[in-house]
């Protein structure tokens, strides 16, 4: 692996898009340090990227509580700035909460100025909003250039991606599905990568992933696993 880098880092261009190969290729992962699992063994976390969501959201957060359960959301500063209250609400409800962008777009379509100042934009949206400083950062698609992955830890955030994906963002997507591909083989230390809006996926895809959260939240807990927040 260390000489697969080597090479693509002397390549130029593809040195820029190496992280973004850490979603699905997990040596690379490593490589980078970005974490994608708990440390703990015997938990899981839930997490929803793309909200807050008027309908989705909202329907996320009632079943987390008729649950007893918490989450961590990865939020989009375009739409915490359209819905500000429901952004306090995640934070009252007791869930963490972490920046996804400000705009949703690809980090490695940004220069490294476009890319910092929306960040920091998201940042002071989300605080401003929530109450809190946020902590913790997942990219839009899960993708990162070198130049992102440097100034998002240079602004002391935590760089964070998933181990199991729901795709619930696809028009193919059905609650069933959406809990298969999250429980089937689940394991100790997963995080789960769901979306409470669909801003930026299919229409009304954030019922189908409301619709399976109950069956989420069975099959993690069946398996003995306690759920936590980043």
């Amino acid at each position: 692996m260390r000489r697969v880098a080597a090479v693509v880092v002397g390549t130029g261009g593809a040195a820029w898009a190496l992280p973004a190969l850490a979603p699905r290729v997990a040596p690379v992962t490593r490589m980078l340090g970005v974490r994608d699992t708990l440390a703990e063994g015997d938990a899981a976390a839930l997490t929803f990227d793309d909200g807050p969501h008027p309908e989705g959201t909202a329907a996320v957060l009632d079943a987390l509580v008729a649950a007893r359960a918490t989450a961590t959301f990865f939020l989009v500063g375009e739409q915490v700035e359209r819905n500000p209250e429901l952004a306090r609400e995640v934070i009252a409800a007791g869930h963490a909460v972490g920046i996804h962008a400000h705009r949703h777009r690809l980090p490695l379509r940004l220069t490294p100025r476009a890319f910092a100042d929306d960040l920091e934009r998201a940042r002071s949206v989300i605080a401003e909003a929530a109450g809190v400083e946020p902590r913790l950062y997942r990219p839009p698609y899960g993708k990162f250039s070198w130049p992102a992955l440097t100034i998002v830890r240079r602004s002391g955030l935590e760089p964070v991606l998933w181990s199991r994906d729901s795709r619930d963002w696809s028009r193919r997507a059905r609650p069933d599905s959406i809990a298969a591909a999250l429980t089937a083989d689940l394991r100790g230390g997963d995080v789960l990568l769901m979306h409470d809006s669909d801003a930026y996926s299919a229409d009304g895809s954030h019922r189908r992933t409301v619709s399976a959260l109950p069956r989420v939240i069975e099959a993690i807990r069946t398996r003995g696993l306690r759920l936590v927040a980043l």
